[in-house]
């Protein structure tokens, strides 16, 4: 396989990972109709930034270090399901405090910065999208790749996680959809909590169990 077909078999297993439904897909979802527009893209963009950086570990070998270092994937694990359990928390505690619509651009700048760094926060927690970028980098890229693939491969993931979650903060943010979550939102809430809490106990649970 040639370094150019290599980079878009990467890009295409990534894209269809990244179409999974998972924590950051509710996330990005739950801020685009409970929040504003602009919160599910802030969300998404951290979630683009978050690609950016498992791409710089993929490519500098993190999968071949969680095979060698098992202690440090159970870490992995056990830290990221810890940090969804708290969101989820969070996300369970505040279902019943209004929100207030009337003026969607009051504090907008300090709401997108939190959704951006929550959106961040979310992706690198989830040692699963670590090794499956580490996998698929170690499956599909060529043992020496050209510089232009060091290069390229960053931008390329980068757009590939924010083109995504992006078309998921337009699709849910608009008006037919905010308002039925509006209607909906103390359980809508609840539910989307319990998701993300199932996936982070669920982490904590596989963590001991050997094996990457």
């Amino acid at each position: 396989m040639t370094a150019s077909a290599a980079v878009l078999a990467i890009l295409a297993a990534l894209w269809l990972g990244a179409m999974i439904p998972g924590p950051s897909f509710v996330l990005v979802a739950r801020n685009s109709i409970g929040l504003s527009r602009r919160d599910g893209l802030a969300t998404a963009l951290g979630m683009g930034v978050g690609g950016i950086a498992f791409g710089g570990v993929a490519l500098a070998g993190l999968y071949t270090l969680l095979q060698a270092v098992e202690w440090l994937y159970v870490a992995l694990k056990l830290a990221g399901g810890a940090y969804l359990i708290y969101m989820a928390s969070k996300i369970w505690r505040g279902a019943d405090r209004p929100i207030a619509m009337d003026d969607p651009q009051a504090g907008a700048a300090g709401s997108a910065r939190k959704s951006f760094l929550t959106g961040l926060t979310t992706q690198l927690s989830n040692p699963k999208t670590a090794i499956w970028y580490g996998s698929i980098f170690a499956a599909l890229l060529p043992q020496h790749p050209p510089l232009w693939c060091y290069l390229a491969l960053p931008p390329l993931v980068f757009a590939v996680e924010f083109g995504w979650y992006t078309i998921v903060a337009l699709c849910f943010s608009t008006r037919r959809p905010r308002e039925l979550y509006l209607r909906a939102r103390k359980w809508v809430d609840r539910i989307a909590a319990g998701a993300i809490a199932l996936l982070g106990l669920r982490l904590i649970l596989n963590a001991p169990k050997a094996g990457i």
